[in-house]
């Protein structure tokens, strides 16, 4: 007997001509028996579609499919017809049946732990374990075919630039990436240690060494961190690098396949080129190295307008050497209760307390309202700064550090609680100069911010061999990430391409040059063969899809994600290993 072969998926089936013979295969989503008819609707990837079995049309296909039962894997051939108007439905296939002739059931099915349906009502943990039941789900099957198309299109835009597909090794050694490793002990080499790889950074700068000049890939990163909604301990990266480039040059590169995949993706047009943004001018306005610009509300200094006041507690703070700063808030009016609850958020933030002025009204309101020197002044500021005056001030006294943190952050949450976030528009930029070192907390001393082997601007460079944390901390490098709708969507920078300047960097962070040449020494003597210019980044495919297809949980993207505990449910990962595998290992279990 020949073996049924399926003519058309769902999709294809759908667009042909009313009257189209085929054989389809898929799942059993629904079925309706009303006696004589029985109606099953088809799902497969591409759609789905109603099968109508009629007893007089095939008694034998209407046998089949009262033996069915959901998600019964089937294979039915007929032809498609018309449905009646008064029945027809809306959206793809609602014009049509597909009247079975031919019926055979290819799998049966015990029934699902959970109703497969757009809005599913199943725990996360539970659609995690039987994650090949959730993957049916219409939404889930969509993200998983936006995930390929991006990464398609990314592939095809690089490819057509030049770029060189290159696989780098998962097992290499251990490299300061910011996060703890995930480490591989060697079976063959007892007590010694792989590390997988946080990203392929030393690899992709070797490769320029090598004169490849464009790579990229996309690549498997994973790093032992504490998880949240928008991180997991494996991701995928897209992985770069260019030589003898400019960073404008490097930044039209990225925003050319970001406008194509969304133009492709979701047919909407993503502005370019990007604003290019310094790291101080983006905490200074939004109190954040990834802004949300989706709409106004920046911070501003306010200080000046609190001169001559009468409240105590404020003229205190500023003899203290304290700052004001505040962000205005268009249409927001608080009750008392509300201003207790926001001023509860400011101070978990790190605030003292919030305080508020209210403009716009008939008479200015706010907790601190009647302390205000000049009101006038402050509608003016919000005029100037908002187009319209009707709101509310909220600001913070304090060192300007803290005070640029906390209204970050309580802009974010404002803005949200009043609506003011557009959903429909994309803000994209260029975040750039970031610092090119950051406080240890456990030495007091200085690590890298981005990672050890991003160059400092020319006009810091002298500022390097210093031995003042401060001057070290001015340091500004020649680095820069993508963000988009205050999410970091890429990071990266010009490397350090000097042996001798590679060194300097690293000793800065307290390395020794025994501890370098032992993590580092394969790297640097690259370098002494002749390292060109290059820079790159590395770009998260799964946040990318993320935010393109604007969703909450980065588990919404990813085939077989991890939970917030770093578990899989599916396999039950990390599990224990047999004795024997304790023992090959020359480990031992902790008691």
């Amino acid at each position: 007997m020949a073996e049924l072969t399926r003519t058309h998926n769902i999709e294809e089936i759908i667009a042909a001509p009313i009257g189209t013979a085929a054989t389809l295969m898929g799942w059993v989503a629904r079925r309706r028996d009303l006696g004589q008819l029985i109606f099953i609707t088809l799902r497969d990837r591409w759609g789905e579609l109603q099968c109508t079995l009629d007893p007089e049309e095939s008694p034998e296909s209407h046998a089949v499919a009262s033996e069915c039962r959901g998600e019964f894997v089937v294979a039915f051939t007929g032809v498609t017809r018309a449905r009646p108007e008064k029945e027809q439905r809306e959206g793809p296939g609602g014009d049509r049946e597909f009247i079975v002739q031919s019926a055979e059931i290819l799998s049966r099915a015990e029934t699902t732990p959970f109703v497969i349906e757009e809005e599913v009502k199943a725990s996360e943990e539970l659609r995690l374990k039987h994650r090949y039941i959730d993957l049916r789900r219409r939404t889930m099957v969509r993200n998983i075919a936006i995930r390929h198309q991006v990464v398609r299109i990314i592939r095809d835009y690089l490819s057509e630039l030049g770029f060189l597909e290159i696989e780098t090794p998962l097992l290499a050694n251990t490299t300061p990436e910011g996060a703890r490793d995930y480490v591989v002990p060697s079976r063959v080499h007892p007590g010694q240690f792989y590390a997988l790889p946080q990203s392929p950074q030393l690899f992709k700068q070797v490769l320029m060494c090598s004169g490849m000049d464009r790579y990229f890939q996309i690549a498997k990163c994973l790093r032992d961190e504490d998880l949240r909604g928008n991180r997991q301990p494996e991701h995928t990266q897209l992985d770069l690098e260019m030589s003898f480039t400019t960073r404008e040059e490097l930044f039209t590169m990225g925003e050319g396949y970001m406008k194509r995949i969304w133009a492709e993706c979701i047919g909407e047009e993503l502005p370019v080129p990007f604003p290019r943004v310094p790291y101080n001018e983006a905490i200074e306005r939004w109190g954040s190295d990834k802004p949300d610009a989706r709409f106004g509300s920046e911070i501003r200094e306010v200080t000046a307008l609190w001169q001559g006041t009468e409240a105590a507690f404020v003229t205190a703070g500023l003899e203290e050497g304290g700052v004001v700063h505040g962000i205005f808030i268009p249409g927001l009016s608080l009750s008392r209760k509300e201003l207790d609850n926001w001023t509860d958020v400011a101070k978990k933030l790190g605030a003292n307390g919030l305080m508020t002025v209210e403009t716009g009204g008939d008479e200015p309101k706010g907790s601190v309202a009647k302390f205000a020197p000049d009101i006038a002044a402050f509608a003016k500021l919000a005029t100037e700064a908002e187009g319209t005056n009707a709101g509310t001030w909220c600001m913070v006294l304090g060192p300007k550090a803290k005070n640029l943190k906390v209204l970050g952050e309580l802009r974010l949450r404002l803005g949200d609680a009043q609506g003011l976030i557009d959903r429909s528009k994309w803000a994209p930029m260029w975040v750039v100069d970031f610092p090119l070192y950051e406080i240890n907390d456990e030495t007091g001393g200085v690590t890298a911010a981005h990672h050890a082997f991003t160059n400092p601007l020319a006009a810091d460079m002298h500022k390097l061999d210093s031995t003042d944390i401060d001057e070290l901390l001015s340091i500004r490098a020649d680095n820069y990430d993508m963000v988009l709708n205050g999410v970091e969507m890429a990071s990266g920078s010009l490397r350090v391409f000097d042996p001798a300047l590679q060194m300097r960097i690293l000793r800065n962070m307290g390395l020794s040059d025994e501890q370098i040449e032992h993590r580092f020494g394969w790297f640097l003597e690259a370098y002494r063969y002749g390292a060109p210019p290059h820079r790159g980044y590395g770009q998260g495919i799964d946040r990318l899809v993320m935010s393109l297809l604007q969703v909450d949980n980065i588990r919404e993207v990813i085939a077989f994600p991890k939970t917030a505990s770093a578990q899989c449910p599916l396999t039950g990962a990390p599990a224990t290993i047999e004795q024997e595998q304790w023992w090959e290992l020359r480990l031992q279990p902790l008691k």
